[in-house]
């Protein structure tokens, strides 16, 4: 693993995520995390996306990968601070904005991770992308255009 890369890009999926939480969490200072919450979801959609595209379609490195999936989207995502902010919800006696946003982060993320799947399911299908056979399917790493009829998909 290409430590350096992943902790470049883990920083700026940090920043790029306390910026997005501020800006949200200013424009709309509710007391429900949205500034949590939209980076989660929308971190969720665009890792599926681009692991979908990035291990069956597209020629991207290892490090690349690894720096967009472990760094970047990762850092930008945050589990812990989901779990502090229902507590906090919950000793705020907001059982209600707890108890949505406890049901919304798991399912909503569930949801936006399949839709990036789908969309890259979707982009391929239009023949705008390229496959690499993943290992072990066919144990050769080779690069075939798609098909939109390939019965391997």
């Amino acid at each position: 693993m290409d430590f350096l890369a992943v902790a470049i890009a883990g920083f700026l999926g940090a920043v790029t995520r306390a910026a997005l939480g501020e800006g949200i969490n200013m424009l709309l200072p509710w007391k429900f995390p949205l500034g949590t919450l939209i980076p989660n979801l929308t971190g969720c959609f665009l890792l599926s996306l681009f692991m979908d595209l990035a291990m069956d379609r597209l020629q991207i490195s290892q490090r690349l990968r690894v720096a967009v999936g472990t760094g970047f989207l990762g850092a930008y995502t945050t589990f812990s601070t989901f779990t502090v902010e229902s507590l906090n919800l919950i000793e705020n006696r907001l059982a209600l904005q707890a108890a949505a946003y406890i049901l919304l982060t798991p399912a909503g993320c569930v949801l936006m991770a399949l839709w990036g799947h789908n969309l890259s399911k979707s982009m391929a299908g239009k023949g705008g992308f390229v496959k690499r056979e993943r290992a072990g399917e066919l144990g050769t790493g080779e690069i075939h255009e798609l098909d939109p009829g390939d019965e391997r998909e």
